[in-house]
């Protein structure tokens, strides 16, 4: 189906694709704790949509992470944080 949220995780890296929606985050958010022990890039290169409530989800799950930083994050989603006035730390996005 091509409106759901897919991910893998390679080592410490957690590579997300697809939708991160609100229809579509509640599997991701059901598996948080294994998903986030020892994770330190969450990769974003994969999404094609992204909405508020997957913002959300983001800013939380960098909450449950040590040191976890943001990756492959398009101009939308760097605009979308811009517009919330996000704190760097709250949202660490690399290039």
């Amino acid at each position: 189906m091509a409106d759901e949220l897919r991910w893998t995780r390679d080592g410490d890296v957690l590579h997300l694709q697809g939708i991160l929606e609100h229809e579509t985050l509640t599997p991701l958010w059901e598996q948080r704790a294994v998903l986030m022990s020892g994770l330190a890039r969450i990769d974003l290169s994969g999404l094609m949509r992204m909405d508020t409530a997957g913002l959300a989800l983001l800013v939380q799950l960098v909450a449950l992470g040590v040191n976890v930083r943001i990756s492959g994050a398009s101009s939308s989603v760097r605009t979308l944080a811009s517009l919330y006035n996000l704190p760097d730390a709250t949202l660490p996005l690399v290039s």
